[in-house]
């Protein structure tokens, strides 16, 4: 299936030629078809000589209805442009050529109406040449008249080399359909319509709601009003929901794959078709079937800053058009068209930020450069980057994050002078902590900081330093546990009270670099013991009768109730001891470790 929208100027036939070629009725609305103004959206299809089917979303005209029109063109990939040959070239004609070119469309035949009424030719003439000079460049042109039916199997035709000629739609990519109906049917539910451009839908998907955070279920499926298992794009189809009421979901809201888009209230775009100097401070962004206002902040000649009233999913290279409804006359109420360049922009808080990023954007031409983008950006997470519709272009470094290689290199050699620098401002802990590295690398996440450690530097601990350099301790640091290791020789367990240490200089850090290194070893708070305490004191303790008490462990250990206390503490949590109900200790297996 292909899906075409009408265009042109109000009650030039876009209706009534539809109404012939497919045998539908288009106009849905009772009002409509008393006024013979089409008013909103309407979809009818049909089967083309090839065999090939083409489904019609015929747009008003009236310039009151414009918003309305863009809904339905918004999706759209090609247009039956109608132009009366009785009328000829209207100011709807220029507003509605004036959004198609802006959204860049550049597939269209053009079909002159009511050929039976006056000359088509002088119609047929200008409106080529209107359509010539837009992206929908030349096309077919052909005189139809609804009601003799003259020229309507030449029109037939034409569509069907148009359709020949389109792109193939990219089923496999990502579902971004913006809703353009939605209503409820008693015993079913909430139903809504909208043209698949890309990608596939399936009864049983799992859908996101574009900006309410929820995910909403694929009940039903129908195409061209037959249910179906499963529709590939390009089509128009109707999707029965389940878990959504019907006043959640509405015109302009968008159903997603999870975790396809970045929706984002703030992008950097090309603007086409006039000076971003000349645009007005507010805008309405037309994208799909959403119709959303903005805020336009100029930053290039060509360039500038949208802040959107609220978020939309976008991609790197999604287009768009900015209309002004204030404008007077037809075409002028578009401003222009945009080309999103970034959807996840950098903030501009320094002078000469802005020009700085026109710059950038001058370089982007709105299709999406893997490599560049992760170079802008230097560290990006790759779920992020395909949220942008931007394909990661090479291996995370660590986790989901990509690092540009350049930053990266960069990043190695700043690694290696912070830890020197920690080294020379801690000299009592010269291996720098990770966390402490993130922050001056200014990274997002520690595994990045500990994927780019590698020689001369070697992470241990949850610390990084250098191989060369093991940890150690200075001069008079390591002359102070000298002389505390000295007294412990002789009574292993006189741990040296606060008096001693403070006399000898050392203090908490000092006392937790000494503990860190392993020079000492810390029991209880206050208590500094060998390293090998433990040991020494499991033997002598394996030589009393058992059970024995704190007292008896106090003498066998030659000590005080200061240091028997948190040490007997340490060997019960260790396994070496065991405390009783009684409140005596006994030893465990000799083959318990500590």
């Amino acid at each position: 299936m292909r899906v075409i929208a009408t265009a042109g100027h109000v009650d030039h036939g876009k209706s009534t030629l539809v109404r012939v070629l497919t045998g539908m009725e288009p106009d849905r609305w009772a009002e409509e078809r008393r006024r013979g103004m089409t008013i909103d959206l309407g979809f009818a299809w049909t089967a083309l000589p090839s065999g090939a089917t083409v489904a019609f979303v015929d747009v008003p005209g009236h310039e009151r209805f414009v918003p309305n029109m863009l809904a339905g063109v918004g999706p759209v990939p090609a247009v039956l442009f109608v132009v009366a040959a009785d009328g000829g070239w209207m100011p709807q004609s220029a507003e509605h050529l004036a959004a198609l070119d802006a959204l860049g469309v550049r597939h269209g035949v053009l079909a002159v109406t009511r050929a039976d009424l006056a000359d088509p030719g002088p119609a047929l003439e200008r409106a080529r040449a209107e359509l010539a000079a837009t992206s929908i460049g030349e096309v077919e042109a052909v005189a139809v008249s609804g009601a003799t039916g003259a020229g309507l199997d030449d029109l037939r035709a034409a569509l069907d080399r148009m359709v020949a000629a389109l792109p193939a739609p990219g089923v496999d990519l990502p579902v971004r359909l913006w809703v353009d109906r939605s209503f409820v049917i008693r015993g079913s539910g909430t139903v809504v319509t909208g043209t698949l451009g890309a990608g596939r839908v399936s009864v049983g998907d799992e859908l996101e709601l574009a900006g309410s955070g929820r995910t909403v279920r694929v009940r039903g499926l129908q195409a061209l009003g037959t249910p179906e298992g499963s529709v590939a794009a390009t089509a128009r189809v109707a999707l029965n929901l389940r878990g959504v009421d019907r006043g959640a979901v509405g015109r302009g809201d968008a159903l997603l794959t999870p975790d396809a888009f970045l929706l984002t209230d703030l992008v950097d775009v090309r603007v086409t078709g006039g000076q971003v100097a000349d645009l007005p401070a507010a805008v309405v962004l037309h994208l799909g079937a959403a119709a959303v206002p903005v805020r336009v902040r100029p930053l290039g000649p060509d360039t500038a800053r949208l802040r959107l009233a609220r978020p939309v999913p976008l991609h790197v290279g999604d287009r768009a058009l900015l209309r002004d409804p204030g404008a007077h006359g037809g075409a002028h109420r578009v401003a222009g068209g945009v080309t999103v360049l970034d959807v996840a922009p950098p903030p501009l808080r320094r002078r000469g930020a802005a020009a700085e990023r026109a710059a950038v954007l001058a370089t982007l031409d709105g299709r999406p450069d893997p490599a560049g983008e992760v170079r802008r950006r230097r560290t990006v997470r790759r779920a992020e980057l395909r949220r942008m519709g931007v394909p990661p272009p090479y291996e995370p470094l660590a986790g989901d994050w990509l690092v540009d290689p350049g930053h990266r290199d960069d990043l190695r050699r700043r690694l290696g002078d912070e830890v020197d620098r920690y080294a020379r401002q801690h000299p009592l802990e010269p291996d720098a902590p990770v966390e402490a590295l993130r922050q001056a690398l200014e990274l997002p996440d520690r595994a990045l900081v500990e994927a780019l450690v590698g020689p001369p530097l070697i992470a241990r601990a949850g610390r990084v330093g250098r191989a060369e350099r093991p940890p150690g301790l200075p001069a008079p640091l390591a002359a102070a546990v000298e002389r505390i290791r000295a007294d412990l020789a002789e009574d292993p367990f006189a741990a040296p009270d606060a008096d001693r240490l403070a006399e000898l200089g050392l203090g908490h850090r000092e006392v937790a670099a000494v503990v860190r290194a392993g020079a000492l070893r810390r029991v209880g708070d206050s208590v500094l013991l060998a390293p090998d305490a433990l040991d020494v004191a499991e033997r002598i303790l394996r030589g009393l009768p058992r059970p024995f008490t704190l007292s008896e462990a106090r003498q066998a250990l030659r000590t005080t109730r200061r240091v028997a206390v948190p040490l007997l503490e340490l060997l019960d949590r260790n396994g070496v001891t065991v405390r009783l109900p009684d409140g005596r200790h006994d030893m465990t297996s000799p083959a318990a470790t500590h």
